[in-house]
């Protein structure tokens, strides 16, 4: 049972009643469509007028439309509502170190276009660079009905500003990309961490999606981000920076890491830290691993997953060595918060069969509550970041309406 904070509430007034009716109805269409009026009355409880009424709105706002009659031996034929997948669209914008990438999707998060471009160094080059490219991204689909821009950015977003507050692995803090992004399209812009849209797109749409009250997202890429589901609803703390545990430090004389601190988690469980083990483990017998095409560049990611694959002994070490280090920082998550899963997020899940294993085992030995705690590795090829810049946009419609 929640206590109500008599310091800030809303009282229900018949607008709260409708509104909510509304994204129940909209929610419902969207998790069992094809459905029809009557259905929606009977699931809902609601009375069929409201559900008319309702149901004409959305048509209305392109939310919904009218499909196929069903069958009915006598009285008149239902009429079955769907997402309009057609016409609503969705834009969602990942920005990682490297390079951002940029999607049209429809309200069902299915992908209809994208595309990627290196990320400017410089935050004001960047916010100018992406405003040019999402106007003509939306110009060449004037077909669509645009119902916002999601963000997912790979640090702490302020929760009342939406500004970014600071982003380690990009080197920028106090930054402003709503205001630009909202004046260069004329679309409502939501921004979030990545780790915490992730979590969103579990949700939402994934494995977790039917029933799920409680997990933790963990992202791994240059960095390592953790996203909160608590109770369904999202952590965020009194300023929507909490869940940095990529930066609580597992080792208070370990290695400097890009916040400012020593020893964090990143330093030795993420993409980067794993990259640094592999280049020292070599050295100078590096490059005659690497493919002609790489040896005038450090390695990726992907070519330590690739050459580990290929039964090179360091790149199988370092990914071990990494694995392990996840098992670490996940039992420390697993002990503070005992969630009913743990959905790791990133390119090391393409090396499951090898990593897994190692994490679960760290995690047993680590965690007295590990037994209640599922890991599950999401499928990289389904792009959980943009799922989860999709998300965003559609919890505002179809979620419970804020009651700050």
């Amino acid at each position: 049972m929640r206590k109500i904070d008599l310091t800030s509430f809303q009282v229900a007034t018949s607008e709260t009643a409708r509104d909510i009716n509304r994204r129940i109805v909209l929610d419902m269409i969207r998790t069992r469509q094809p459905v029809s009026r009557a259905d929606l009355a009977r699931l809902s409880g609601l009375q069929r007028s409201t559900i008319s009424v309702i149901a004409g709105q959305l048509i209305e706002e392109q939310w919904i439309t009218e499909g196929a009659f069903g069958y009915l031996p006598r009285g008149r034929k239902p009429r079955f509502l769907h997402l309009n997948v057609e016409r609503a669209g969705i834009i969602g914008i990942n920005v990682r170190p490297t390079n951002t990438t940029i999607a049209l999707a429809d309200p069902n998060a299915r992908f209809i276009a994208q595309e990627s471009f290196p990320t400017a160094a410089e935050p004001q080059a960047f916010i100018k660079d992406l405003c040019e490219r999402v106007s003509d991204f939306i110009k060449l689909h004037p077909q669509v009905f645009y119902e916002g821009i999601g963000v997912s950015l790979p640090g702490r977003v302020d929760r009342s500003t939406q500004r970014l507050v600071f982003a380690p692995n990009l080197g920028w803090r106090d930054f402003d990309l709503k205001k630009p992004l909202e004046r260069a399209t004329g679309l409502s812009v939501e921004i979030e961490n990545a780790a915490n849209a992730c979590a969103l797109a579990e949700i939402w749409f994934g494995q977790q999606a039917d029933g799920m009250r409680d997990l933790i997202a963990v992202t791994v890429s240059e960095g390592i981000g953790t996203g909160i589901i608590s109770n369904g609803q999202l952590v965020s703390g009194s300023t929507g920076v909490a869940g940095e545990f990529g930066h609580v430090s597992i080792n208070e004389d370990g290695l400097p890491c890009k916040c400012g601190n020593h020893g964090c988690w990143e330093v030795y469980a993420s993409n980067t830290a794993t990259i640094r083990a592999y280049m020292q483990a070599t050295s100078s017998s590096r490059a005659n691993k690497l493919s002609a095409v790489q040896r005038s560049s450090d390695p990726t990611f992907e070519d330590i997953l690739r050459l580990a694959e290929q039964g090179d002994v360091r790149a199988a070490e370092v990914l071990d060595r990494m694995a392990h280090y996840l098992g670490v920082g996940m039992s420390m998550l697993i002990t503070g918060i005992a969630p009913s899963s743990i959905v790791l997020v990133g390119e090391v899940t393409r090396a499951w069969e090898r990593v897994g294993p190692i994490v679960k085992k760290v995690i047993a030995e680590r965690s007295p509550t590990a037994p209640v705690t599922r890991i599950v590795p999401a499928e990289d090829a389904a792009q959980p970041r943009l799922r989860g810049t999709i998300a965003l946009v559609l919890q505002k419609h179809f979620g419970a309406p804020s009651t700050a």
